[in-house]
């Protein structure tokens, strides 16, 4: 019974130590798998050391720029030792090495600081705080010349311009506080084209006309005064009357311009965001309706007016929505109708020598010449010829000829431009202009951002 046992005990230990003995083995071929891919200790008594010298410079790796990232041999199916392994290293080294130099190479072209900011808000090159180092032209409320810039002032036109602007003085008729035209906002605002009284008119937000004489003062004013019964000599001296102004409303909504006829000085045509056109004849002291939508519930704000100089009879006019339009006064409510923005047309000009020539001001950032001689397109849906447009960096708010076939525009961007086109009557119908041709002849720096209600 007692060998039995013996065998029986020895059979089983031999069972365990084979058990143990695989699973030693086991565990160090996978030490070895392990140590070959990087993944071990290179040896047991200082395992802590070279694992904080190989995770510093990583660390610093990964702050400076994104390397190629290390992958595992063992998970990827390399051996080691492999010749794969080989290459897979030496592309690794090649690709860290390629890195380094391009990060150390030298930038020879230009450089827009947009493109190269490291940190803080996005870079504008108009507006950022270097601008009051870059010269942007005027300043609000700061002379751009004085006496000493007068003197030194070599071109003698410029100088006479200058000696002019100089010696202009404010107007001291009134303080001017106390010279209120309109009962609100202005939107528009000119003088008569007579040149024997200044008289200043002005269109206000809810469609009111003011009229100022500018050539009262308060002296003249108060010598006109009829002197009341209860009053005696001492206090009419010391009453300071208010200048007089005359305000008619006209129009139920903004006068948004307006223009005197060249062909007859007492006509006054006003346009307003209430959609219609009106003539007020100062002879007659009445005002009449030149246009609006045969429906009344259209709104189709009107923003400009002008009258064809070489026609008595043809009104142009721009909207809100793009449009620009043209009526026949001797014929109310007929009128043609351009598409000539996608976008609010802010301001249009006709050329003063050649009216069939327009430029239009839009906020699609766009001044266009166009040329009405020549129409294109399906009945109610015609054209006119586009001889070229300029595109600036923001919306374009006027365009203004001159009979020498210049253009100015003021823009957003804090800008006003020349354009200059030669020999416009003797233009072919529909001429095609060139980019270069469109580019403005002078651009002037100018800060067109009042921060004040004035438009």
């Amino acid at each position: 019974m007692a060998k039995k046992e013996s065998t029986e005990i020895s059979e089983y230990e031999r069972q365990r130590l084979e058990n143990i003995a695989q699973r030693d083995k086991l565990l160090k071929q996978l030490a070895l798998d392990a140590s070959s891919a990087g993944l071990g200790p290179g040896s047991k008594p200082k395992p802590a050391k070279p694992a904080v010298t190989k995770k510093k410079p990583a660390v610093k790796k990964i702050k400076e720029e994104n390397l190629p990232r290390r992958t595992s041999s063992r998970i990827a199916g390399i051996e080691a030792d492999s010749e794969v392994a080989k290459r897979k290293a030496e592309d690794e080294y090649v690709a860290v090495q390629e890195a380094a130099r391009v990060k150390r190479q030298r930038i020879s072209g230009p450089l827009d600081l947009k493109e190269v900011q490291v940190a803080g808000k996005d870079w504008d090159k108009n507006e950022n705080f270097l601008v009051d180092v870059a010269s942007r032209g005027a300043n609000p409320y700061e002379r751009t010349f004085g006496d000493e810039e007068v003197k030194e002032t070599t071109d003698k036109e410029l100088r006479a311009l200058r000696e002019k602007m100089s010696g202009l003085e404010l107007y001291d008729g009134f303080e001017p506080n106390r010279i209120k035209i309109t009962p609100e906002r202005i939107y528009s605002l000119g003088f008569h084209p007579v040149a024997d009284k200044p008289l200043v008119f002005a269109g206000d937000k809810m469609g009111n006309l003011g009229l100022f004489d500018a050539s009262q003062s308060s002296t003249s004013v108060k010598h006109e005064t009829i002197k009341t019964e209860d009053q005696d000599e001492e206090e009419a001296e010391e009453d300071d009357p208010d200048p007089n102004i005359t305000s008619f409303h006209l129009h139920t909504r903004t006068i948004s311009s307006f223009q005197f006829s060249p062909h007859n000085a007492s006509h006054l045509y006003t346009s307003s965001y209430d959609s219609s056109l009106r003539l007020l004849d100062l002879t007659k002291s009445s005002s009449t309706e030149i246009y609006a939508p045969e429906d009344t519930s259209l709104d189709e704000p009107i923003s400009g007016v002008e009258m064809d100089p070489h026609s008595p009879h043809l009104l142009y006019f721009s909207r809100l929505d793009g449009h620009v339009g043209r009526t026949d006064t001797r014929t109310p409510n007929t009128v043609d109708v351009f598409q000539l923005s996608e976008k609010k047309i802010g301001g249009f000009s006709l050329n003063p020598s050649v009216p069939h020539f327009i430029a239009t001001a839009s906020l699609d950032r766009t001044m266009r010449i166009w040329d009405l001689r020549k129409l294109s397109g399906k009945k109610g849906a015609q054209l006119p010829a586009l001889c070229g447009e300029h595109t600036s960096r923001l919306s374009v708010s006027h365009a203004a000829f001159n009979s020498a076939g210049q253009v100015a525009t003021a823009s957003y961007d804090d800008t006003v431009k020349v354009h200059t086109f030669e020999a416009m009557s003797g233009w072919k119908a529909g001429r095609d202009l060139t980019e270069k041709q469109m580019d403005p002849s002078s651009i002037i720096r100018h800060n067109n951002q009042t921060g004040r209600w004035v438009t």
